[in-house]
């Protein structure tokens, strides 16, 4: 009888803590301002709209570190070129463009995100050996990610 009991109890504790949680998550989400911008042009209002929800995730800009991947078939289904201007990233929607800066050297590339990656802890993005020696990445470097939009 008193194994049951100390099961019910951790059970109403676990509801208790897991309502207070969602409670202050509910009301963390709407104080979060707003970071769209006032008036986009109507040409770019799907990209208006893609950047204003992608910086929700992380802001404008992330920064980490870049490392070259060499998968031969993408999480989309691609095979990979090794040569394209593609990237990994583990959470942007398929089709994003984003704009890597080195750095080390100040180069920067453009890629489209069509693989799911890096899933080690510290890096942001995996870069294609193409778009790697655009960037002048040899390894791994530290990056900056500027999220442009989503390629239709």
């Amino acid at each position: 009888m008193s194994n049951q009991n100390t099961t019910r109890r951790r059970t109403t504790k676990t509801a208790a803590l897991t309502a207070g949680l969602a409670c202050l998550l509910a009301t963390a989400v709407a104080t979060t301002p707003s970071l769209a911008k006032p008036n986009p042009s109507a040409g770019d209002r799907k990209v208006a709209e893609f950047v204003r929800a992608t910086k929700g995730d992380f802001g404008p800009a992330l920064s980490g570190i870049a490392s070259v991947y060499h998968d031969p078939i993408t999480a989309n289904g691609e095979h990979m070129d090794p040569n394209a201007m593609t990237a990994a990233h583990k959470t942007l929607p398929f089709g994003s463009m984003v704009t890597v800066r080195n750095h080390r050297n100040g180069r920067t590339v453009t890629v489209r995100i069509n693989d799911r990656g890096p899933y080690v802890r510290g890096r942001v993005i995996d870069l294609s050996p193409g778009a790697a020696r655009v960037v002048g990445l040899d390894g791994l470097a530290p990056v900056s990610l500027t999220v442009n939009g989503r390629r239709v």
